[in-house]
């Protein structure tokens, strides 16, 4: 079934018990299930009727929890797992360890997470491969287990992503799955008001769970196009989608420019996209002259992408941004200053909010919408009102505007107590011969660790 054919069935009122959404264009995924989100659950609903869950890290006996609680105030009770790993299984484990070759270097928490899902499926423990213990598997052990991989090279990756979970705090891998149990339960079908949503980045359709939501549920497959003309035309449904929405045109110039920068790539031409209809403001057409003004400008790019996803509470993304600015040469300084400037915009956000004389909103207002309803308050707020100099309501309104839809990820105490963490981050820097790198990665952990 196509994304379009299912959001028509839903609007029309028809819901399945439960969807899977899966593929590599993770943009297309997130995009996908928050109109599923939109169209199934009322945000009034959703304090006491939406949940999420972390599919890496969510065991089994939790997930089968949430599916059989019914809503605590009645009606629909929707949960979302995202990321789940229960649809791979051991003919995975090839491409797994492809996948950690290929993010051990420029994005380590990211092979840590595909490491982990390795171990489950092949069975191993994490603690029988520290202290050299991987060195027991043979040749011939590894071959039967990682089918299609020689392991040959696993001396030079193997020690080095354990070190790596070790550095992250990762202790032990979760226990086997009780997948009987779930299967059982799907068979037999979800309590009526219960709809489960799952997102993956690959499956293994023969799996029996696999075939269960196929047969009970609607299950959407979003790989990534084949070739560059494939490629081109989802990009430019999804580019046409996000103009119309924000009234904005854009010239054959700024096309062709924007696909010389991004390479036509999905995630990273949308996010481009973004931040071109923010910057012309009031015109209607972006031009190729905005593309080169805005796009490509690497360090600015990925201080906005680490701010960005600090305040989205986006762990990978976090630590992908940082080690991008540290190979850009930015001292790891002014990155604790970038971070220190992000954490009090969220604190002045919750201040504002706090007072109580905004108009209500909901995370996902649009900026349209903030321009016209928020923003006047804030201006009047300001006029009545001494603030400090550098307040978050004398910014530019993109940064209230985002700085007020992420600081509910966050309450009040703990946005303090990250200011007292990073005031120590920097004491450690002055004072002690700790890798600065390490400091700001384990802040980022903390930061964005999902409650």
């Amino acid at each position: 079934m196509a994304s379009e054919k299912l959001l028509a069935d839903l609007k029309k009122g028809v819901i399945a018990p439960c969807y899977l959404l899966y593929g590599e264009e993770e943009y297309l995924i997130t995009e996908t299930l928050q109109q599923i989100i939109d169209l199934i659950i009322p945000p009034n609903d959703r304090d006491f009727g939406l949940f999420y869950l972390d599919g890496e890290n969510t065991d089994i006996d939790s997930l089968i929890e949430y599916i059989l609680t019914p809503s605590l105030l009645g009606g629909r009770k929707v949960v979302v797992v995202r990321n789940t790993t229960i649809f791979q299984s051991s003919e995975n484990l090839a491409d797994l360890v492809q996948k950690i070759r290929d993010n051990i270097d420029d994005n380590s928490s990211k092979a840590a997470k595909y490491f982990l899902t390795f171990l489950k499926l092949a069975g191993f423990s994490l603690e029988d491969l520290r202290q050299n213990g991987w060195r027991r598997i043979s040749d011939g052990q590894w071959s039967k287990v990682v089918a299609g991989d020689a392991g040959d090279d696993r001396e030079k990756w193997l020690p080095r992503i354990l070190e790596i979970c070790s550095n992250l705090g990762i202790v032990e891998v979760s226990a086997i799955d009780k997948m009987e149990r779930l299967e059982t339960i799907f068979q037999n079908g979800l309590p009526s008001g219960n709809c489960l949503i799952f997102t993956a980045e690959a499956v293994d359709k023969r799996r029996k769970i696999y075939k269960m939501i196929a047969q009970q549920g609607i299950v959407l497959n979003f790989s990534i196009a084949k070739g560059e003309a494939a490629q081109k035309e989802v990009l430019q449904r999804q580019i046409q989608k996000l103009l119309e929405r924000y009234k904005k045109k854009l010239s054959p110039a700024a096309w062709v420019g924007l696909g010389k920068k991004t390479g036509f790539e999905l995630r990273r031409s949308i996010m481009e996209m973004e931040k071109l209809i923010f910057f012309v403001g009031d015109r209607p057409v972006i031009e190729e002259g905005d593309v080169e003004e805005v796009v490509g400008k690497t360090r600015e790019d990925s201080i906005f992408d680490l701010t960005t996803a600090l305040s989205e509470k986006n762990q990978l993304a976090a630590l992908h941004a940082l080690k991008a600015l540290l190979d850009q040469g930015l001292h790891h300084l002014m990155i604790l200053t970038m971070i220190v400037r992000e954490i009090r915009f969220l604190l002045h956000a919750k201040i504002l909010i706090n007072t109580g004389k905004l108009p209500k909103f909901n995370s996902s207002m649009e900026y349209g919408w903030f321009s016209k309803n928020i923003h006047p308050a804030l201006s009047e707020l300001s006029a009545t009102q001494e603030l400090p100099k550098d307040f978050l309501t004398g910014k530019h309104p993109f940064v209230v505007f985002n700085a007020l839809r992420n600081c509910g990820r966050f309450s009040y105490p703990v946005l303090i107590d990250y200011l007292d963490d990073l005031l120590e981050i920097d004491r450690g820097f002055k004072s002690s011969a700790r890798d600065p790198q390490l400091l700001l990665e384990n802040f980022l952990i903390k930061a964005c660790a999902k409650a």
